[in-house]
């Protein structure tokens, strides 16, 4: 599936301004509409190659500004740990 397709299948989802390539799908939850899944790691590498940010403040970033966000029941969701 295309991010294109992605985004018009998720109508009030709350989307992360520049970190489109950080999205890896669309979850569903019962009683709440789908919401974006986007890769931690991937919004991590963004922010340090993107904005000149080290690990730390790439990460001290995420965790208040991105993970800290509450915009709608349909905040996006991160994935944190892959299991190989």
């Amino acid at each position: 599936m295309k991010l294109e397709d992605i985004i018009e299948t998720v109508e009030n989802a709350i989307l992360l301004d520049g970190l489109d390539d950080a999205i890896i799908g669309v979850t569903e939850e019962f009683g709440n509409g789908p919401r974006i899944l986007y890769d931690r790691d991937k919004i991590l590498e963004i922010l340090q190659t993107r904005d000149g940010m080290t690990y730390e403040d790439a990460f001290e970033f995420y965790d208040y500004n991105i993970l800290g966000l509450f915009a709608s029941e349909q905040n996006p969701i991160f994935l944190s740990y892959k299991i190989d």
